[in-house]
């Protein structure tokens, strides 16, 4: 499985009431870093062929980051069958390398044209292999 990593640091606009990152924000970087591990994988004939869509998130966190944190991302697919694609996202905090946040997130691919899911075809899950 080819790992996909990014550092991010906590900023302001990321904290909610209790000033740790607010847990929305943590589903958006889950998002945002699959989307870049499909990007850079991936060129743009594929990225116009095909599409992902969420079909469910489930997170478990585990600690709290806040303000000036370096966040370490780490994404994977962990399997792919039919037109269903699981993808793993762990956030370490990267001073003391805790895990923050663990999402496992069920994708599926569709066809641009018609926004109709498809299988997976063995390009793209080589790609991820």
């Amino acid at each position: 499985m080819k790992i996909y990593e990014k550092h991010i640091t906590v900023r302001k606009e990321d904290l909610d009431s209790m000033n740790h990152v607010n847990n929305v924000r943590y589903v958006q970087w889950v998002q945002d870093i699959a989307e870049e591990h499909w990007i850079t994988l991936t060129d743009k004939i594929l990225q116009e062929k095909y599409l992902w869509v969420v079909l469910s998130h489930h997170i478990e966190y585990k600690g709290e980051a806040l303000i000036n944190d370096i966040i370490k991302l780490k994404t994977y697919v962990a399997n792919s069958e039919g037109v269903r694609s699981v993808r793993i996202v762990e956030m370490y905090n990267s001073q003391t390398d805790k895990l923050l946040v663990k999402a496992e997130t069920n994708w599926c691919l569709i066809n641009a044209s018609t926004k109709k899911p498809l299988r997976i075809p063995q390009e793209i899950q080589d790609i991820f292999q």
